[in-house]
C-alpha cells in the first residue's frame, strides 16, 4: 500500500496546504507564505463578479445534465448484457460498448468536430441528403451541453456497466432459482433480485457522482468552447484557467477552486448523510 499512499500524500494533500494562496495576494519574488495577507477580498471579488452566478449555473446545469441522463443509462446498459444468453455476442457487446473508453479526450473532441462540421459534417450530411439545411451544431450555444453529455455517455456508459456487471454477478444465485421456481418472468427477475442486488452499487456511484458536480471535466469543455458557445460553455474550470493561468492571478483562481471544492464537500456530505438515512447505504 505504500506507493499509492504516497501518491495521494505527495500530489493530493501536501499541496492543499498551498490552499492559503487564496486568502493572499500573491507576488512571485515574496512567494506563498511571505505574500501580503487579504483575507476573503479574493472571494468577495469573485463573488461581486457579474459572471459569478452565470459560471455557477453553467456548471450546475452542465453537471445535473450528466447526472440526469448520464447515470441511469450504464445501469440500463448491464441489466442488458446480463440478459443475454450468447456468450460470443454478450462478449461482442461489452468490447463494443467499453471500446470508447479507452479514445482520449482530445481524439473525442477531435471526432465531435469531424462527425458536426457545418459543411463536411457526416452529421449535415445526413441532413443534406433528406432536404435539411447544415447546423453549425458547435456554434449553437443551446446544443453545447447536449453535444457534450450525449457524447461522453457513449464513451463512458460501457465502463460504468462493468461496475453494475460485477455486482450482479455477486447476486446469490439461489435467489434467481427461487424465482424461477415462484414462475418469475425476466422482468419480475430483474425487478425484484437484480435491481435489489445494485442498490448498494447505486448508491454509492451516485453519491460520488454528485460530490463531483461542482467539478466538471475541463479538458472537453475547454477543447468544445469557441467564442458563438461561450454563453453556456463557460464554466468554473474553464474560468480559473482563463484567470489564474492566462492572467496569472493566482491568488484569485485559487480562492475561485477553492469555492469550487467546498461546495462539492458540502454536496457528498448532504447526500452521504440523506442515502444513508433513506437506504441505510452510505460511504460512511
Amino acid at each position: 500500500m505504500i506507493p499509492p499512499l504516497l501518491f495521494f500524500l505527495i500530489f493530493k494533500y501536501y499541496p492543499m496546504i498551498n490552499a492559503v494562496l487564496a486568502f493572499k495576494d500573491y507576488n512571485v519574488i515574496k512567494g506563498i507564505w511571505g505574500s501580503d495577507w487579504v483575507g476573503f477580498q479574493n472571494f468577495r471579488l469573485f463573488f461581486e463578479n457579474p459572471l459569478f452566478w452565470t459560471l455557477v449555473k453553467n456548471t450546475i446545469l452542465l453537471s445535473g445534465y450528466l447526472v440526469l441522463a448520464g447515470f441511469p443509462i450504464p445501469i440500463v446498459l448491464a441489466l442488458m448484457i446480463n440478459e443475454v444468453r450468447g456468450a460470443k455476442f454478450k462478449k461482442f457487446v461489452q468490447l463494443v460498448s467499453f471500446a470508447p473508453y479507452f479514445i482520449s479526450t482530445v481524439v473525442m473532441v477531435s471526432m465531435i468536430m469531424l462527425f458536426l462540421a457545418p459543411r463536411l459534417g457526416f452529421v449535415n450530411i445526413a441532413l443534406n441528403f433528406f432536404g435539411l439545411d447544415s447546423v453549425n451544431f458547435l456554434g449553437e450555444p443551446g446544443m453545447f451541453r447536449s453535444i457534450y453529455v450525449w457524447s461522453d455517455i457513449w464513451q463512458t456508459a460501457g465502463y460504468s456497466a462493468v461496475i453494475y456487471l460485477a455486482a450482479l454477478a455477486g447476486i446469490d444465485p439461489t435467489l434467481y432459482e427461487a424465482a424461477k421456481v415462484d414462475g418469475a418472468s425476466r422482468f419480475q427477475k430483474i425487478r425484484h433480485v437484480d435491481l435489489p442486488g445494485l442498490v448498494p452499487t447505486i448508491v454509492i456511484i451516485l453519491i460520488l457522482n454528485v460530490g463531483n458536480v461542482m467539478a466538471i471535466g475541463f479538458e472537453k469543455v475547454y477543447l468544445l468552447q469557441n467564442p458563438l458557445n461561450l454563453a453556456n460553455s463557460e464554466i468554473i474550470a474553464t474560468y480559473v484557467y482563463r484567470i489564474g493561468l492566462l492572467n496569472a492571478n493566482y491568488s484569485f483562481a485559487t480562492a475561485v477552486g477553492l469555492f469550487n471544492s467546498l461546495i462539492n464537500l458540502v454536496l457528498l456530505v448532504t447526500v452521504n448523510g440523506l442515502a444513508k438515512r433513506v437506504t441505510k447505504n452510505s460511504i460512511w
